[in-house]
């Protein structure tokens, strides 16, 4: 393990892990292996993926919530994830922030979505504090009535993984991928996506908002800033992951069925 002391003022210890540009699908993979593995608790923030992707939830199906003949015909990545949640699909301007957590870790957090969900959202108040409208809003972060980060999690017997890709910037031919999904939070009001989402760099500098979020962490827990090397060393054994990259044999079959 990374962790070996007790953090200052009594706060747990969290490593930090910072990325820059690690594909989504590799971040995924990791962030399945700490849950599933480590029981240190984690702060993983990459800056961006590498290329664009689309993810879904575990339980997603592409029929559904794809344009699938796009995503064939340029060739985008899909990822199925190990967490709930809605699809997205992020890029360059997207930038990922996961919390993974020993179910006691936070004082008065509950391992249950909702738990987790109101104390993130008390996480991000911090951040955003004077900055628009910013709420909580049925599982989304939100300024006023248009979306800029959209959460996933999972939970086990005694961890929990909340997981955010945040809006910094969008290419709105992008959005054409996706469907209308079939269940979508009430005050989307059926809006399509680019009336729905709001871009997280009309309202504070991308390097601001990383280093609010961290000092925003720090109130709970030490941070010990680590890096993948590490990780690598400490973290040696072997796992299968069930985040996986979705085949085009699959995608034809989910087109056609």
């Amino acid at each position: 393990m990374i962790q070996q002391q007790a953090g200052k003022m009594g706060h747990p210890l969290m490593n930090l892990l910072r990325l820059n540009g690690t594909p989504i699908l590799q971040q995924l993979q990791l962030e399945e292996k700490l849950l599933r593995t480590s029981s240190d608790n984690w702060c993983i923030i990459n800056d961006g993926t590498d290329t664009p992707a689309i993810v879904m939830g575990v339980s997603g199906k592409p029929s559904e919530l794809l344009e699938i003949g796009p995503v064939l015909r340029d060739r985008v990545p899909v990822i199925r994830r190990f967490t709930g949640g809605g699809t997205v699909i992020v890029d360059c301007g997207t930038v990922f922030i996961t919390l993974i957590c020993n179910k006691d870790a936070v004082p008065d957090v509950q391992p249950y979505p909702r738990s987790i969900m109101s104390w993130s959202g008390l996480l991000y108040n911090e951040v955003f504090r004077g900055l628009g409208d910013f709420k909580l809003r049925e599982n989304d972060y939100v300024f006023g009535d248009r979306k800029f980060g959209g959460n996933a999690q999972s939970i086990t017997k005694s961890r929990w993984i909340h997981h955010t890709s945040f809006l910094w910037d969008y290419a709105v031919g992008n959005m054409a991928y996706l469907k209308q999904p079939a269940r979508a939070p009430q005050y989307r009001s059926g809006r399509d996506h680019t009336e729905f989402i709001c871009p997280l760099k009309e309202y504070l500098p991308r390097s601001v908002f990383i280093d609010k979020t961290v000092e925003s962490i720090e109130t709970y827990f030490s941070v010990n800033p680590t890096n993948m090397e590490a990780i690598d060393e400490s973290q040696g054994v072997e796992f299968v992951h069930s985040t996986t990259l979705l085949t085009r044999q699959e995608l034809e079959e989910a087109s056609a069925s």
